[in-house]
């Protein structure tokens, strides 16, 4: 089974930065991609990074572009998502995901494995 486990979030003033972790367990993660989405509440849960994990390239969306950037290591099955130049707008719950395929997945409902999430706030 796999296991998703994030960590890193909490509170940051705009302008700052966050990494976040998401610890990958019960698989192997050859042929999948791992994503990270965020929630505000009231909002749908909406993508801000991926990573294919065999090769590394990545997809980030153009809310976020320039400022988040996603990344693993292969060697702990660990992924991570660099947060800098924070604002308001990006407070909400993120998650880790994974989904095994052999094309890139971009939507919620895509995804077959999630993390618990972890918070991150930002204050202007």
């Amino acid at each position: 089974q796999v296991q998703l486990v994030e960590s890193g979030g909490g509170l940051v003033q705009a302008g700052g930065s966050l990494r976040l972790s998401c610890a990958a367990s019960g698989r192997t993660f050859s042929n999948a991609v791992m994503g990270w989405f965020r929630q505000a509440p009231g909002k749908e849960r909406d993508i801000v990074a991926a990573i294919r994990w065999t090769s590394g390239n990545t997809y980030t969306p153009s809310s976020v572009k320039g400022r988040f950037a996603i990344s693993r290591t292969n060697a702990n099955y660990t992924v991570y998502l660099q947060m800098n130049s924070l604002k308001p707008e990006d407070t909400a719950v993120y998650y880790c995901a994974a989904k095994y395929g052999s094309t890139w997945y971009l939507r919620a409902d895509d995804y077959d494995y999630w993390g618990q999430g972890t918070q991150v706030t930002v204050s202007s």
